[in-house]
């Protein structure tokens, strides 16, 4: 049984900023990405997952981060890419940027920010493409997200602690703290490949 999706909401979905300031994002697969249809599975809706995993050159450094899996479930319509920052504002590519304060759970609850490497607070941005990451992942009945670990939208685990210098802790992202709010579960690329075996 197929699903047939014509739109995923706003025009702005990822950042009408963002593409037009950016050679480099492709914005036919953004196209793709608000335009596609998805198979039904068995527990609703097609799996999240982060854009840069299914090939989209989103993250900050204009590049992508590639996962053969999950650009394999997104080529079959399973799995729906976003990238949060992108729906918050951001612009490809951007100024690295990490928690500073805590992790995305203490970014979501006003404890803590996101800073670029810059010095540039762009938390506003972060939770708003958080939250409007998570709200279309409800609306479309994603039952889990596979995530990028060590970024400040989508560690799961792990992400960068805030001084620029390479250094990680334990923490998760705003989008995956976003998700998990929401009820959806989320799961690195290399955790989802280990539980299916």
């Amino acid at each position: 049984m197929k699903n047939k999706v014509t739109h995923l909401g706003d025009d702005n979905l990822f950042g009408t900023a963002s593409v037009s300031n950016c050679s480099v994002l492709d914005v036919g697969l953004l196209r793709a990405a608000r335009l596609f249809s998805v198979n039904s599975s068995s527990q609703g809706g097609p799996l999240l997952v982060s854009a840069c995993l299914a090939g989209f050159k989103c993250r900050y450094d204009g590049g992508a981060k590639p996962d053969r899996d999950v650009a394999g479930l997104a080529a079959e319509g399973l799995a729906l890419p976003l990238c949060a920052e992108l729906m918050g504002g951001l612009p490809v590519p951007r100024p690295p940027a990490e928690i500073v304060g805590g992790d995305g759970e203490d970014v979501l609850d006003g404890h803590a920010r996101v800073i670029t490497r810059d010095g540039e607070d762009v938390t506003d941005a972060f939770v708003r493409g958080a939250n409007a990451a998570a709200v279309v992942a409800a609306q479309m009945g994603c039952p889990a997200a596979v995530l990028q670990e060590r970024s400040p939208s989508c560690g799961v685990r792990t992400i960068y602690d805030g001084t620029h210098s390479g250094k990680l802790k334990q923490g998760c992202g705003v989008l995956a703290a976003a998700l998990r709010r929401r009820g959806i579960a989320v799961v690195t690329a290399g955790v989802a490949r280990e539980r299916r075996g």
